[in-house]
């Protein structure tokens, strides 16, 4: 390990190897952790979405088959090797995630596991090292304690949004496993991802460009998978729409899903539908949408929609976990604009996650894990 700090090693005992990562975690802690949540000197109403100077990023490193003791740095940036896999061969996964300051008082990451499960999904096609979930838990304990003051109170709207990055790096020419690997997880306080908050905003349908091939890797969430949608974003933006919208690459006639966001529908009789297909990625968001909506006494469906059934549908949003739900004002496909006159369906979905995410609903499903400060 660079950093000179002892390496946790297949053959010791996963409790000792959890000890040595508090151990290396715990003098960092004891440096970054005394400060009081949301002390820093922000805005919180008017937060936006974007990369602040925070106190300090979380990092583990596998090396030799084992992964090593956790760590913080106060240095954001990283030093790799040029001809790393993640900076060649696009071999990185991200995962995303909020930390709420709940009504109580208590700070509680939402449904963590499920971003895990995400991510160990990610790592078998992509054939990394899965991080074991305790050192993927114990990294969000980390960089949520590490930049506590950063933490948007609760009230604002805002939250921590915590970015989890696993991947491959060291010297290698040849296409295969890297020598190395590193799990790093940020931390940056975030408002609402769209201004508008629940008004509806705009979508176009990508007509020059697809998200995702069938049987590759749309399911997962691969850094690379992000960057195409950045010149059709861009382009949009020019037009006037806040978002695109992307159809499945075979037939171009089912719905798959947003630039960053899954699409989200509620049908003339009142069911919440959302699209299904192994080339959409798994949103942890989705799932929580589904339910909700089967708290509320809707029905959920997760089913494939066809580009017709849009032009029926009484409302459509985009729905991550930078999102939760945004609502479609319109849809725009060519010359072809469908319209949505309400989203009343949205903002009760919105507003049930809302109070479950910062404790004002009970949490009948177990989404939420308490974050110990001290």
């Amino acid at each position: 390990d660079a950093s000179g700090s002892r390496v946790a090693r297949r053959d010791v005992p996963r409790s000792l190897a959890m000890a040595l990562r508090a151990r290396a975690l715990a003098p960092f802690a004891r440096r970054f952790g005394t400060a009081t949540p949301s002390s820093a000197n922000l805005d919180w109403s008017n937060l936006g979405f974007q990369a602040r100077p925070v106190n300090a990023i979380v990092r583990y490193d596998y090396k030799d088959g084992a992964w090593g003791p956790g760590r913080l740095s106060p240095d954001p940036t990283i030093s790799i090797h040029a001809l790393s896999n993640a900076l060649n061969y696009g071999q990185a996964l991200f995962e995303g995630l909020k930390v709420f300051q709940c009504k109580d008082g208590a700070v509680r990451a939402f449904n963590p596991e499920a971003n895990h499960a995400r991510m160990a999904s990610g790592c078998a096609r992509l054939f990394m090292p899965t991080p074991p979930k305790e050192l993927f838990l114990e990294g969000i304990e980390e960089a949520v304690r590490a930049n506590v003051e950063f933490l948007p109170p609760y009230g604002t709207g805002g939250a921590m949004y915590v970015r989890p990055l696993l991947f491959g790096h060291g010297a290698q020419l040849g296409l295969g496993p890297a020598p190395e690997y590193t799990l790093l997880v940020a931390a940056q306080p975030v408002g609402a991802y769209y201004k508008g908050g629940l008004e509806g905003v705009d979508a176009v349908v990508v007509e020059e460009f697809d998200r995702a091939a069938p049987r590759g890797v749309g399911g997962v969430k691969v850094a690379g998978n992000y960057a195409p949608d950045v010149l059709p974003s861009r382009r949009a933006k020019e037009q006037g729409y806040a978002v695109c919208l992307y159809l499945d690459a075979a037939t171009r006639s089912m719905v798959e899903e947003f630039s960053t966001s899954n699409f989200i529908g509620v049908t003339a009789e009142g069911a919440v539908v959302t699209p299904k297909s192994p080339s959409i990625l798994p949103s942890c968001t989705r799932a929580v949408v589904l339910q909700a909506a089967k708290d509320l006494g809707l029905q959920a469906e997760h089913r494939p929609v066809p580009w017709a059934e849009v032009r029926t549908l009484r409302e459509a949003a985009a729905c991550g976990t930078a999102v939760v739900l945004t609502p479609m004002r319109s849809i725009t496909r060519g010359e072809e604009v469908v319209e949505f006159q309400t989203h009343q369906v949205v903002e009760r979905l919105y507003g049930k996650i809302s109070r479950l995410q910062t404790g004002d609903e009970p949490d009948t499903h177990g989404y939420l894990r308490e974050i110990s400060l001290r």
